[in-house]
């Protein structure tokens, strides 16, 4: 079975490469696509801190998807896990996530800080993020991923 989905808007400005650490500080906006959407689409979504954004990783060659286990970032230090252990952008449906900072909306642009994707990413959703969406209980992670992480945002 296959799905087929359109966009919802694209990534402006922000970063143009897709380097794997500080995203914390850069800003960027999403543009929804005018000619299927209002400003009303936008409508509350200022009231919350921030926003879940679902993206694709348009970029990523179909060749270069991975489906099995590697090294994250390559490094052999760490262990060998599969892609679903990790969230590197050459996933079998090459699809990003990312919990961001929302600073302004305008008309049909969303600011935001904090977005991992790069300018003219596509968009495929958004979501507010409201705590009882997220976890309950205490997280665990493997050592490795706080490492990844260090420099991350």
């Amino acid at each position: 079975m296959e799905f087929s989905l359109t966009p919802i808007g694209h990534v402006r400005g922000g970063r143009a490469d897709p380097l794997d650490d500080h995203w914390g500080e850069s800003r960027a906006a999403i543009d929804l696509d005018a000619d299927r959407f209002g400003p009303e689409a936008l409508a509350g979504l200022a009231d919350f801190s921030h926003a879940e954004v679902i993206f694709l990783f348009d970029r990523v060659p179909p060749e270069r998807i991975e489906t099995g286990a590697r090294h994250p970032r390559g490094r052999a230090d760490w262990p060998l896990v599969g892609i679903f252990a990790q969230r590197g952008k050459n996933r079998p449906n090459r699809l990003g996530v990312t919990v961001c900072r929302i600073l302004g909306v305008s008309g049909t642009r969303l600011e935001v800080e904090g977005l991992d994707a790069i300018d003219g990413t596509p968009v495929l959703d958004i979501k507010p993020v409201m705590r009882e969406f997220l976890p309950r209980g205490d997280l665990r992670q493997p050592e490795w991923s706080g490492a990844l992480m260090a420099d991350y945002w």
